[in-house]
């Protein structure tokens, strides 16, 4: 079992179960990478995309962040079905009565020519506060890790969004000054 900052541990790494699903697993949460049927049906048909993942998916699924790019990442997965990993991950709630689909984390694409990829990761307000970014960061850092083409990891996030700084210090990011965006600040990992 590998130690994260707040105590839990990430373990089953990384998974290869049903038809190529990529999974890795940590005491509350289950993350399961995104794949070009799961895009499909999370755009088209929500029981599907439920029954798919094998949660509940709650009605205010995708967050506000994820909403406007759906068509987009579901068009990536067609063009290069290669990066499943590379793209979103789900992160589902698994240590309650049910399954359910809780939040959203992911790289903007595979390693660039450096072995540099970005993360982002969001959770719904229901379950904010309760350490699951912390945790879907700690393990979406960790398989990046064990891939052989990542040479650095790095994050982006409001300089408002002091939440969401934590997380990442929290997962040993350090600040590495300002963004690409406006207001926001560039975090790196510290292996």
């Amino acid at each position: 079992m590998l130690p994260v900052g707040n105590g839990r541990g990430i373990y089953n790494s990384t998974l290869m179960i049903r038809d190529r699903m990529i999974i890795q697993t940590t005491d509350r949460l289950r993350l399961i990478a995104g794949t070009q049927a799961l895009a499909a049906a999370e755009i088209k048909d929500r029981a599907k995309f439920a029954k798919l993942l094998g949660v509940v998916v709650p009605e205010i699924w995708p967050p506000n962040n994820l909403r406007d790019v759906l068509g987009y990442l579901y068009g990536l997965y067609r063009e290069h079905p290669e990066w499943e990993g590379w793209l979103a991950w789900y992160a589902v709630r698994i240590d309650n009565d049910y399954p359910i689909l809780c939040g959203s984390i992911g790289f903007k694409g595979p390693p660039d020519e450096r072995g540099i990829v970005e993360i982002g990761y969001s959770v719904l307000p229901e379950f904010q506060g309760q350490g699951l970014a912390t945790e879907m960061v700690a393990a979406i850092v960790q398989w990046a890790k064990n891939q052989s083409l990542v040479t650095r990891i790095e994050a982006e996030t409001n300089i408002d969004n002091q939440a969401s700084i934590r997380v990442l210090e929290k997962n040993n990011f350090v600040g590495a000054g300002a963004g690409a965006e406006p207001n926001t600040i560039r975090f790196l990992h510290r292996s």
